[in-house]
């Protein structure tokens, strides 16, 4: 039976933007659709992180508790459904069954039932200015951008969900030293020069080679033996997959304290797309869609503007004219990546009927993403 409901997402963060958990909205026209949905997915599901789920505009009811819940899964109950004696009726089921709770949608005025051990507290800020009065952690949402943030954190909150982070950054300049040396073993690699010479640039950062090598060995890339060298590393994984692997190391080299949920996300736009391009695409084709996606937030991350860092760069027009016009035939599914990252999902669902995607293409391809992005967090 095709799945009715849809998944976006959001992340969560603590006071120091660090990724604490993940939020997933899901859009589906009755709980049972929701139960079913998810139920589907549960071999996909992450699970390094906490997963909020939020079941959009639906009242939670009884039937959620059909769905066998993962053990790293926090569901939301919207403030304004704790009288329906639905909920009320459900809420006593999933404490008794272990299941954390999120109050979402608190605000000043709202009564929560006794008994009811609420974890986290989630409030709308554009309403809400101060965490004063929560029945849990309280998390901020519907911030703007980073200044936002920063307000929240001194008014109480201990963290928030959103994007927030992509708001509000300083303003692009030149390549850091460190991001050029990458740029150049990206060159490299890409005109398969020789392997001497790779080697030779890599030894002048002794910690790009550590943490190409550690990523290379990470749980995200499945490798079955461990790779103790460069030179190892270009016999068994061929220039191909060392292109996407050092593209991953680029998104990974900003030392900000607040990158890691920027990275999350490149990451997992890039896996995204990898996934959902997959049908549309030649296999040699998936790394450059893998590299789109990844590629999206350099500016932010690296603090340059799009144009610099691709005048570095060698990169297929494919590539190149989906970062800097929006155009060409990457374009279409790095729309769709950025639709996904929404707590309304019409955006998506409009750019999944133009590609003839499926929810459950969306779903599998989210989840898969998530769980990928989430292996390379420290």
């Amino acid at each position: 039976m095709p799945q009715t409901t849809i998944l976006t997402r959001e992340p969560v963060v603590n006071k120091k933007r660090a990724i604490t958990a993940n939020r997933l909205i899901a859009h589906g026209p009755n709980i049972a659709s929701v139960v079913e949905t998810l139920g589907a997915l549960a071999q996909f599901w992450p699970t390094r992180n906490t997963v909020f789920v939020s079941l959009a505009r639906l009242v939670p009811t009884p039937e959620l508790m059909e769905w066998q819940v993962p053990s790293n899964t926090m569901i939301e109950i919207p403030a304004q459904t704790l009288a329906h004696p639905l909920t009320s009726a459900l809420m006593p089921q999933l404490q008794a069954s272990g299941i954390s709770l999120c109050l979402s949608w608190f605000a000043p005025g709202v009564t929560p039932p006794d008994g009811i051990d609420w974890r986290f507290v989630l409030m709308d800020t554009r309403k809400q200015t101060t965490a004063a009065g929560a029945p849990g952690i309280g998390l901020a949402w519907g911030l703007a951008d980073i200044g936002a943030f920063q307000n929240a954190i001194k008014n109480g909150f201990d963290g928030a969900s959103g994007w927030f982070f992509l708001h509000g950054n300083p303003p692009p300049k030149a390549l850091m030293p460190g991001h050029a040396q990458i740029v150049r073993l990206l060159n490299l690699v890409r005109n398969n020069a020789d392997i001497r010479e790779i080697e030779a640039l890599l030894k002048q950062d002794v910690a790009i080679s550590y943490k190409l090598l550690r990523y290379i060995n990470s749980a995200g890339f499945g490798l079955m033996c461990e790779i103790q060298s460069f030179r190892h590393a270009v016999s068994i994984l061929g220039y191909s997959n060392l292109n996407k692997w050092l593209s991953l190391l680029l998104v990974t080299a900003c030392r900000d304290p607040g990158a890691p949920a920027m990275m999350q996300t490149s990451i997992a736009r890039g896996r995204f797309m990898e996934k959902i391009g997959a049908d549309f695409f030649d296999k040699s084709e998936h790394d450059n869609l893998f590299i789109t996606g990844a590629f999206s937030l350099l500016p932010i991350l690296l603090g340059a503007s799009m144009h610099t860092i691709l005048d570095e760069m060698h990169l297929p027009d494919a590539v190149s004219d989906a970062l800097l016009h929006d155009e060409g035939e990457y374009a279409p599914f790095l729309k769709l990546a950025r639709a996904s990252e929404s707590f309304e999902c019409a955006a998506l669902q409009a750019q999944a009927a133009e590609l003839q995607l499926t929810n459950e293409q969306i779903n599998t391809a989210l989840l898969d993403a998530l769980a990928f992005a989430d292996s390379f967090q420290g």
